[in-house]
Formats: C-alpha cells, sequence, structure tokens
C-alpha cells in the first residue's frame, strides 16, 4: 500500500515538473518585440473617401471629457512614421470615453496583420489615459503567427494634427509566443 502511494505521488510531481517546464516563460524578456505606427484620420463630413475613424455617438452636455463619446476606427498600421508607407496591418475597433472627471478613452482594438513577414491577428484591450506620455495596454490573444500571444502594447501620441489627424507609435512586446 504504502508503496502504490509513493508511485503515485512521484508520477504527480513528474507530471507536475514537465507541465512546468512546458509553460514557463521569462516576464523580463519578450519573445518578440517590434515598433508600429498606427494612423488616424477622423471622419469630418467632407473627408469620406480618407477617414478612417468615425465617432457614432456624441452625447451633449457630459461633463468637458468627452463622457460617452464613441469612436470606431480601421486604421492603417505601418513600421515607419509615414502614413504614405505599406501598411503591415490594420487596427480594427472601436475607443468610448468612460471618465467625467479628466480625459480618458478605453480601447478594444485588433491588429490584422497580412504581409510577408507577419499573418493573423493579436487584440488590444484596455484603459489608455490619453493624457499621460506613454502607456501600457494588454495584449489579450491573437492568432495565426501571434496564436495565444499576451504582451505589453506601449503606447505614445508620436503626432497630432489638429482633431483630423494623429499618429500613434506602439511599441509591441510579446511574452507568450506560441
Amino acid at each position: 500500500m504504502a508503496n502504490e502511494i509513493s508511485r503515485h505521488i512521484l508520477s504527480f510531481v513528474l507530471v507536475l515538473l514537465l507541465l512546468s517546464e512546458t509553460v514557463s516563460f521569462d516576464w523580463k524578456k519578450p519573445c518578440k518585440s517590434f515598433v508600429l505606427y498606427q494612423h488616424n484620420i477622423a471622419y469630418d463630413s467632407d473627408n469620406t473617401d480618407n477617414a478612417t475613424s468615425a465617432t457614432i455617438l456624441n452625447p451633449l452636455g457630459l461633463g468637458n471629457f468627452l463622457f460617452g463619446k464613441f469612436v470606431i476606427f480601421d486604421n492603417p498600421v505601418t513600421m515607419d512614421q509615414n502614413y504614405l508607407s505599406k501598411p503591415v496591418a490594420r487596427a480594427q475597433g472601436f475607443i468610448f470615453y468612460n471618465k467625467k472627471s479628466n480625459f480618458n478613452i478605453w480601447v478594444a482594438c485588433t491588429l490584422v496583420f497580412n504581409s510577408t513577414q507577419h499573418k493573423g491577428t493579436f487584440t488590444i484591450m484596455d484603459a489608455n489615459p490619453i493624457r499621460e506620455p506613454t502607456r501600457d495596454l494588454s495584449i489579450v490573444g491573437g492568432t495565426g503567427d501571434f496564436f495565444m500571444t499576451r504582451g505589453i502594447a506601449t503606447f505614445k501620441s508620436d503626432l497630432i494634427q489638429g482633431s483630423k489627424y494623429f499618429r500613434l507609435k506602439m511599441d509591441i512586446n510579446l511574452y507568450e509566443c506560441y
């Protein structure tokens, strides 16, 4: 009886050791890192052909911080700062302003890659306090080359031209790569 219990305990410990080796990863060192630039052109009734985002809800009278505003987007993503460069992905999703006391938005978007370098998607979902110089947002999963990935996207507003155009620098660090 004691011999059988010892065998079960040993088997259990071996299974735990095998599982710990297969799912462990180093949170301090990303398995993939790259920098991307997202380009946004806001729709304003005279740029239908070029617009990549549109406000679909903009309630009035809810404070000074655009609380309740809801924007959808399908933005080109490039490897450099040039809007005219060939896109390597599209950022498709939405944002909404979710705070009445200061400017803060919540982001949900998927980067859809279809290039020679990468195929697949990954999803970014998190709060984005846009007044901060840099913001860390969660990468919560993906498909294709980014299957089940996890990581951090550090956003920095790289260029703002009034209310019509902005460029967002995205420093991507993936910590789970399969």
